[in-house]
Parts: C-alpha cells; sequence; structure tokens
C-alpha cells in the first residue's frame, strides 16, 4: 500500500512498487487524461508534474514516490478548466488529433512556472514532446496567447 497527493488529495494504492506511475494514475484512480504511447520517457504524452517540475510518468516507479510530493495531472491543472494554457488551447484549436495534449499542455505548464514570457528558443528547448501531427507551431503560439491570457488576468 502506498500513500500520494495526487490534484491536492491524499490516495492509497495498492499495487506493486515497480508499477509505473502513469498506470497507477490511469488504472488504479481512472486519471486519463495522462496518455500511454511509447512507454520509454521519450514522447511525453503522460507528462504530469511532480512538486511542479514536468516528469514522464511513464518511467516513474511508484517506489521512487512519496506522500509529500505533489503529484499534478491534466485533471489537476484547473477545475474549469480555466487555466490560461487551456484557454488558449481552445481559442487557437491547437490540437489535431489531440492525442499528446494533455502532456503537451503539462510540459508547457511547467515551462510557464519557470520562465512566465518564454522565448520560442525556451519553448523548444523545455517542450519537448512528440507531435506526430506536427502540431509545434500551434503549440507555440498557444503558449504565447496563455502568456498573453495570464496577463490580463492580473491587470
Amino acid at each position: 500500500m502506498a500513500k500520494l497527493n495526487i490534484n491536492g488529495k491524499s490516495v492509497d494504492v495498492d499495487v506493486d512498487a515497480s508499477t509505473p506511475l502513469l498506470w497507477v494514475l490511469r488504472e488504479q484512480l481512472g486519471l486519463t487524461g495522462t496518455k500511454y504511447s511509447c512507454g520509454i520517457g521519450i514522447c511525453g504524452s503522460c507528462t504530469v508534474h511532480i512538486d511542479g517540475k514536468a516528469v514522464r510518468s511513464c518511467i516513474i516507479p511508484l517506489s521512487s514516490l512519496s506522500a509529500k510530493q505533489q503529484i499534478t495531472t491534466i485533471e489537476g491543472l484547473s477545475t474549469d478548466g480555466r487555466h490560461p494554457l487551456q484557454q488558449a488551447w481552445q481559442e487557437l484549436d491547437v490540437p489535431q488529433c489531440g492525442y499528446c495534449q494533455p502532456g503537451m499542455i503539462m510540459s508547457a505548464a511547467a515551462l510557464l512556472k519557470d520562465k512566465p514570457n518564454p522565448s520560442d528558443a525556451d519553448i523548444d528547448a523545455s517542450v519537448t514532446n512528440i507531435c506526430r501531427c506536427g502540431t509545434y507551431n500551434r503549440v507555440r503560439r498557444g503558449i504565447h496567447l496563455a502568456v498573453d491570457i495570464s496577463k490580463r488576468g492580473r491587470s
């Protein structure tokens, strides 16, 4: 039995300690916004935050986590879909198929937390997720729009 803090709630899970966090989220907790794709930490579809940092959940074993760590999934990014990135994604119709987009948004959210006004180079260096549909230019525009939306919200 392991205790985790997911999206601000303490949860108990009873799975093998070697189980990747991705499968705990999807299979044990029903949080299916985090996607499976490559299974080896390359593509980024499974990106979540652990203590505010973007990580690939498919390669994080349950045994490496503690109840003190804050795990945030796409479902926990905002309770009402009003996160600036979610608004920007919707306004610009960023996704094509959409499969990789939860991971893209989570990577972008971690970037914006560290760099509230990133350059294109910052985005390219930090959002390394793979999109089979090739929506990279729309992702970049979405991140810049999210910065603008965030600034308007503070005005």
